[in-house]
């Protein structure tokens, strides 16, 4: 009874996102990842170790951290699914629910958007410094709107898509594995040191959890935007991540615009190539991005659906 609890999952995910009350109060699963992930790193990726010692610390840390989430997610449905009887699914929907994240990164997405149609570019470098990692306080409007609209694209795999799939694959367990497999990578799956040795086998894993739902995230921006899918064939592969080129090709061929291209990081300029060709992007083809990202949740829910329904 998995797809049923994906569907309740989607639905509060759509309606409430991650109150801010409830941040406030309870704060969010993945803050107990991430301290894991800070602590183990605090002590074990010492500069005095070797990196092949470090490279396996990692993949300790990263053991750990996938038998903490998964074990707790297991006990979770094991305990609901046994009291709950018929009533398990909506439970467990809600102990889903948090792993989604569809409204929130739309909610982020939007002020970026805003401040761009007002012509208040300062506000949209700080809005969209909120959502990416590079440096904003010197991006023109087209590079705010790339900014934004590679994130918006990115996070529909990372934040609706692949903790959607893997709740379907693996039920509880697979959604908050996949989350807390994510957020590693985020904090330590960095290239650069001292997070290269140790942080290795927190990229790999992820790539590895993204593989299908990057692809799966890029035929439904494809299929939402009617279009697109010479550019995600052409150019999905020009990203340095195996996985994050797959849905911004594909926004990018729906839009007809380029995306990436040359940004700076910590005031180092990284040569990155151009996904797609076409116009610059605009607080225009901000709007748009923005209704595909809609339309694509809403075929998920559709695919969900349908799966549900087969069951």
């Amino acid at each position: 009874m998995v797809e049923p609890v994906a569907l309740g999952a989607l639905v509060l995910d759509a309606a409430l996102g991650w109150p801010d009350g409830l941040y406030r109060h309870i704060g969010h699963p993945v803050g107990a990842f991430a301290r894991i992930i800070t602590t183990c790193e605090t002590r074990w990726n010492r500069p005095d170790r070797p990196a092949r010692l470090r490279r396996l610390s990692g993949l300790a840390a990263m053991l750990v951290l996938i038998l903490v989430s998964g074990g707790a997610a297991f006990a979770i449905e094991w305990i609901v699914r046994a009291l709950a009887g018929p009533w398990a699914w909506l439970l467990l929907a809600c102990a889903a629910w948090p792993a989604l994240a569809s409204r929130s990164l739309y909610e982020h997405y939007q002020p970026v958007v805003q401040a761009l149609n007002r012509g208040d570019l300062p506000a949209a470098r700080e809005a969209v410094g909120h959502i990416v990692g590079r440096d904003t306080a010197a991006l023109d409007r087209p590079g705010v709107a790339r900014a934004a609209i590679e994130s918006l694209a990115e996070s529909f795999c990372d934040g609706v898509i692949a903790p959607l799939f893997w709740l379907m694959v693996l039920g509880l367990p697979g959604a908050w594995i996949y989350k807390a497999i994510n957020t590693a990578d985020s904090l330590i799956g960095h290239p650069e040191e001292p997070l290269r040795a140790y942080g290795w086998a927190a990229a790999r894993i992820d790539d590895a959890a993204n593989l299908i739902p990057a692809r799966l995230s890029a035929v439904l921006i494809c299929l939402a935007g009617m279009g697109g899918w010479r550019v995600l064939w052409r150019d999905h592969g020009r990203h340095a991540s195996p996985n994050a080129g797959w849905p911004e090709a594909a926004m990018a061929g729906t839009l007809g615009i380029r995306l990436a291209g040359p940004v700076h990081y910590d005031g180092v300029l990284a040569q990155k190539p151009w996904i797609g060709d076409g116009a610059e992007a605009d607080a225009g083809t901000m709007a748009r991005a923005g209704n595909i990202y809609l339309r694509a949740c809403l075929l998920a829910w559709i695919g969900a659906g349908g799966v549900a329904w087969l069951a």
